[in-house]
């Protein structure tokens, strides 16, 4: 009887390191896919590192500005209402960046 359930432990412990490896090796794979895939910015300005769009507020029209905060727009980094769709296809809730400029 003791030797049966000695067997039955390694079978345990073999089938429990089976599962953790299988596991551990699928979430690498698939932890890399979605992380390529998650980026936000999928058109603009892609070979920079990094990209930084600035404006000074003496530039500012008088009204308001609105800038892109969804990587979407046409004419970015200028907001075109393409968040619109973005959130609809996405459940987001993402809006642009409204700058007044009151100052004459």
């Amino acid at each position: 009887c003791q030797q049966s359930s000695g067997i039955n432990a390694e079978y345990g412990v073999a089938s429990a390191l089976f599962g953790a490896a299988l596991g551990y090796f699928y979430s690498i794979k698939f932890s890399a896919a979605k992380s390529a895939s998650s980026c936000c910015n999928t058109t603009i300005k892609k070979d920079c590192s990094k990209v930084v769009d600035c404006a000074d507020m003496e530039d500012l029209a008088k009204g308001k500005t609105v800038y892109c905060r969804c990587w979407q727009s046409k004419k970015f980094p200028y907001c075109d209402g393409s968040h619109n769709a973005y959130n609809l296809k996405t459940g987001d809730n993402l809006g642009p960046l409204v700058i007044t400029n009151n100052k004459e």
